[in-house]
């Protein structure tokens, strides 16, 4: 696994975001439901998990979540959850318990260090100081100095609430925004040469790495590699390493 674990970043931190689509409550469940999936993932490869930015959901669920999974080789694990992950289910928000098809996006990028070169000018930025919100819990302090950051040529935006100093806030900000910078310049660079890279494709909505069946069978299937688990609970319990190790496998020749 290690000598598969080669590339540039691989080694870094890595940040994660997540973002529920159409649906309402059952996407923000199934936003929660891959949240845990990872953390409890993290837990039991002894990395260290800091939620950066958190969004409750109204009724049940999040809105969006960005969190940092910290140890070496983070990135390089986590690059394959990247993508459009698909639940099928019967709905327990839904009276009539009829069966709901919803998807949930996944974006990783490497934690960029401080003396990587990325330009920003300080005019194309926003910075704006509001209180932090949302249901809190365990994972996110309850504190009164987040800060949000626009990068206005891109329109990227970074909110950061965990922590206690504005200062520090910022600092974490600006290196989220720094790597997501980064990540953009190497989409770039990557777009360049896709057409030499056949077998690489975009991540688009609705173009989903993983399905994950409840309903009417119990199956989760990736739709890269081809794995197909029928251990539902074991999966979202955090075992993804089946997942990943095949991912890393396959496309080593590619990435």
């Amino acid at each position: 696994m290690r000598l598969l674990l080669n590339k540039e970043h691989d080694k870094n931190n890595a940040i994660v975001s997540i973002h529920p689509g159409a649906g309402g409550t059952e996407s923000q469940d199934w936003a929660e439901m891959l949240m845990r999936m990872y953390l409890r993932w993290a837990e039991k490869k002894g990395f260290k998990v800091n939620i950066i930015d958190l969004q409750s959901g109204e009724e049940a669920g999040i809105k969006d979540v960005t969190f940092t999974v910290e140890g070496l080789y983070a990135y390089g694990y986590l690059k394959s959850e990247a993508g459009v992950h698909r639940l099928v289910r019967i709905s327990p928000f839904d009276a009539n318990k009829r069966r709901h098809t919803s998807f949930v996006a996944v974006s990783v990028y490497p934690e960029i260090e401080d003396n990587i070169e990325v330009e920003i000018n300080d005019e194309d930025l926003r910075i704006d100081t509001f209180r932090a919100s949302g249901a809190g819990g365990q994972h996110v302090n309850k504190v009164s100095s987040a800060v949000r950051i626009v990068h206005i040529p891109t329109g990227i935006i970074v909110n950061c609430q965990t922590e206690r100093s504005q200062h520090r806030n910022k600092e974490i900000a600006m290196k989220i925004l720094r790597s997501k910078l980064y990540a953009l310049l190497q989409k770039e660079q990557e777009d360049k040469i896709k057409s030499i890279i056949s077998d690489k494709k975009d991540i688009a909505w609705g173009n989903q790495i993983r399905s994950y069946i409840l309903h009417p069978y119990r199956l989760i299937k990736d739709h890269r590699t081809d794995i197909e688990i029928y251990d539902v609970e074991q999966i979202l319990d955090g075992d993804i390493d089946v997942f990943i190790e095949a991912y890393l496998k396959r496309f080593s020749s590619v990435f």
